[in-house]
């Protein structure tokens, strides 16, 4: 099959990110019949409708949404490759879409960030900061840094990192409160719970560690409560920093706040829940080279961070034998 014109896909790309063919029209700067037309002309070349119209939206059909996939891929691949050809030093260009988890972003990823386009001048990032997992096919994302398991089977993910969730607090609550001895006793601690995806994790997790003595089950679940939830985990980090009450983060999040003191890690010789995070892509297919090179960096710089964490761990091991 061969497309007469580019531009009708541009609008199928943008009638689906914005639902109506007004909205594509404004965005191509074309009028909303001349839309329509193209959309008509596109489905004809295709063979099938690409869209259930409605009288408030347009949704798109299994065909539509099959050519979508590759014809948003194809569209950035085109204009990568005018950046290249006009580069003469073949250098990076072009913008990459990254979703990351806020507490992350301000924690680490800002300054892995500025390195990164240090090294290429002709890349720019628009960072969108959200805990809400977004759809890296929907929300039009290069790029997701992502925790735990995935829910869509069909997205592609490199793993870059694992971590665990630590449970901790800051010195002022400490010394109002006590340090809870057991995560049963965490029950009648306040505790600042998360909303993510909708649902507030109010159930923690926690296993024994390796070589730790104690009575009881070695895994076990407690149910926590306070007065404070939030769907962003750099607020939550904040009401814990300012002795609001205990948080349950992954340790990357309250890394530097856990090694300055400002936090304080609790239940020595218990373990949180242990999941990844992964850098995921809406293809393995049609995936730009700034973007591959962006994966690349942030492998680098969390492994340096393991090998780091590593080293310090030996050697304090070293000091306590």
């Amino acid at each position: 099959m061969k497309f007469e014109n580019i531009a009708d896909l541009r609008v199928l790309v943008e009638t689906a990110r914005g639902g109506t063919l007004t909205a594509a029209a404004r965005a191509l700067d074309i009028t909303p019949a001349a839309a329509s037309a193209m959309l008509k002309r596109l489905e004809g070349q295709v063979g099938a409708r690409l869209f259930e119209r409605s009288t408030r939206a347009m949704r798109l059909t299994p065909q539509g949404q099959t050519l979508l996939d590759y014809a948003g891929r194809a569209l950035e691949l085109l204009e990568e490759g005018a950046s290249q050809a006009l580069s003469e030093s073949g250098a990076l260009r072009g913008t990459i879409r990254v979703a990351a988890p806020s507490d992350l972003s301000r924690s680490l990823l800002l300054g892995w960030f500025d390195g990164f386009l240090a090294q290429h001048p002709g890349v720019q990032i628009a960072l969108s900061v959200s805990d809400r997992v977004q759809d890296v096919r929907r929300d039009a994302v290069d790029l997701a840094l992502r925790y735990g398991a995935l829910a869509d089977s069909q997205l592609v993910a490199r793993t870059l990192h694992t971590t665990r969730r630590v449970a901790c607090a800051a010195p002022a609550y400490l010394q109002r409160h006590g340090a809870p001895a057991h995560p049963s006793e965490l029950a009648a601690h306040r505790c600042i719970t998360l909303h993510i995806a909708g649902r507030r994790e109010s159930r923690w997790l926690f296993e024994r560690a390796p070589g730790a003595a104690g009575d009881g089950p070695d895994a076990l679940e407690v149910r926590v409560d306070g007065d404070r939830s939030v769907d962003d985990g750099a607020i939550a980090h904040a009401w814990a920093l300012g002795g609001e009450g205990i948080v349950y983060k992954s340790g990357l999040d309250v890394r530097a706040s856990l090694r300055s003191g400002a936090l304080v890690a609790l239940l020595p010789g218990w373990l949180g829940q242990r999941y990844t995070l992964s850098a995921v892509l809406p293809s393995n297919r049609f995936v730009p080279a700034r973007v591959r090179a962006l994966v690349d960096h942030l492998a680098d710089c969390f492994a340096g961070l393991a090998a780091q964490d590593a080293a310090q761990a030996g050697g304090l091991g070293a000091q306590a034998a």
